[in-house]
């Protein structure tokens, strides 16, 4: 048996890019350890996809999802290799400190970051916290680098970033695997549909992954730079049976734009309402997508999609422009029109506060909720969203977001900036403060809009408003929604 790695080898195998510990044995259950951080309440499809592939060549790894099950410290103190799957930001800050406890616990394994936020910050996370990082298409050079581990060899994998040796997104079309979610927590443990007051357990799968469009507040683009992969139709169905098998009865696809690849979208579907009838879905579509397909809508809603998440962002058409988002405060309204004109819900999200956001753009927002019948669609929390400017997005060098750039603050993995109008930020802050204390208290959607809506006007016309009832129909009825509020 191979005697156990001194603190000063396991100091080195750290500090030491081309060091790697020898001949590894991954093998055993529990040997390969899979976290995921947090994936929008959904059961991680970051963790499942890896399982997959590692299992597929077979190693037996376990699953962690610490965002709905406690931190297990016997799991982490067997493992030899831990990734960490990070495809958000909230997931990026909490997979740090999970990092900070593996290492407490096993300080000789290697932490693996991957996922968008992994790459984005893979400087600072090899720096700090990781062994290795992964960008892009994951799967393979996870499973890649797992296997030269193993093998003791260190000749480098393609796609992998390790300290002193940088790598770029692997962005190369994968052998995909179908996706093991044996050791994942229950569907139930996650997020589930809200339709008419009946709770229905939820899936999460993906048809395409990345995107082509090149929005500069999102984190995809500086590491896709317009590319996207379709995900075999096979492979995304077997995964919706095996969630059906789990007890969904409807599924969220998660892509970043599910019309991308509308035709490959539409055939998924097609089979999946032939094979399931009754499942219900719901997809994310850009505005601008909404109007070149508008088409296909009536069909969607035929297929089962009871509601449809787009990033509107702003009404602003100079915030728009500034986040090259495609489309216009116009198109937005359209886009709307379309969406209800087949029957589906409209569920648009926001980053209300940037550097570009003028007083009136805010209050236009509230006007457009509310005028439109959209206060039941919108998660409170949106209304405090502040713009993001991480490590490698596209807008540092964007001449227009230069001026309010502030630097870099490592606590929050995340670039400073500040409004040219300081009232609002401060507006931001007590928007932010007041919907996190009603989300925690439980407060009806329609109070917390009325209470946004009245700070906003004190704060930036100086003008009180009564935080009574908003304009809302006679015949109240909440639409369809998931139970985990959208924020990144």
């Amino acid at each position: 048996m191979r005697k156990a790695p001194s603190k000063l080898e396991a100091v080195m195998v750290l500090s030491n890019p081309e060091s790697i510990l020898s001949t590894l044995n991954l093998r055993p259950p529990g040997a390969v350890l899979l976290i995921s951080c947090y994936e929008l309440g959904h059961q991680p499809l970051g963790v499942a996809s890896a399982a997959g592939f590692l299992e597929g060549a077979g190693y037996a790894p376990e699953a962690l999802d610490v965002a709905v099950e406690p931190f297990d410290a016997a799991k982490a103190a067997r493992a030899r290799f831990v990734g960490l799957s990070v495809p958000m930001h909230t997931a990026l800050r909490l997979g740090v400190r999970v990092a900070e406890r593996v290492r407490e616990l096993n300080p000789t394994c290697h932490i693996c970051f991957y996922g968008l936020y992994a790459w984005m910050n893979a400087e600072y996370l090899l720096r700090r916290h990781a062994d290795s990082v992964i960008g892009g298409e994951f799967e393979e050079p996870l499973l890649a680098l797992v296997q030269e581990l193993e093998g003791g060899t260190n000749g480098g994998v393609a796609g992998v970033s390790m300290r002193g040796r940088p790598a770029p997104p692997h962005l190369k079309r994968l052998p995909f695997a179908e996706p093991s979610r044996r050791t994942l927590p229950a569907l139930d443990r996650y997020a589930r549909l809200d339709s008419d007051g009946e709770l229905r357990v939820a899936g999460y799968v993906e048809a395409t992954r990345g995107c082509a469009h090149l929005c500069m507040h999102c984190p995809i683009p500086p590491v896709y730079g317009g590319r996207f992969f379709v995900v075999p139709q096979k492979v995304v169905l077997a995964d919706i049976r095996r969630l059906v098998e789990a007890g969904a009865r409807h599924v969220t696809f998660g892509d970043p734009d599910f019309l991308n690849g509308p035709g490959h979208s539409l055939r998924i579907l097609r089979a999946m309402h032939e094979e399931f009838p009754s499942l219900s879905y719901d997809f994310t579509a850009k505005v601008e997508h909404v109007l070149e397909h508008r088409g296909l809508f009536p069909e969607l809603a035929r297929l089962g999609c009871i509601f449809m998440i787009s990033a509107v962002e702003s009404l602003s058409d100079v915030v728009l422009a500034n986040l090259a988002k495609g489309h216009t405060r116009a198109a937005a309204h359209e886009a709307l029109g379309v969406v209800r004109g087949a029957g589906i819900s409209f569920r648009p999200t926001w980053v209300p506060f940037t550097p570009w956001t003028a007083a009136r753009d805010y209050l236009d927002i509230l006007d457009f909720v509310e005028t439109e019948g959209l206060i039941d669609h919108v998660d409170a929390v949106q209304y405090g969203i502040r713009l993001l400017v991480p490590p490698g997005s596209l807008l540092l060098d964007r001449p227009e977001m230069r001026p309010f750039l502030t630097s870099l603050d490592e606590a929050s993995l995340s670039h400073g900036w500040t409004h040219p109008d300081p009232w609002m930020d401060r507006l931001q802050r007590d928007i932010a403060m007041l919907v996190a204390r009603d989300a925690g208290d439980g407060e009806d959607a329609a109070v917390t809009f009325q209470r946004v809506r009245a700070l906003a006007e004190r704060e930036l016309l100086g003008r009180e408003r009564e935080a009574g009832p908003p304009s809302l129909p006679r015949d109240r009825r909440r639409p369809p929604r998931l139970t985990e509020s959208w924020f990144c």
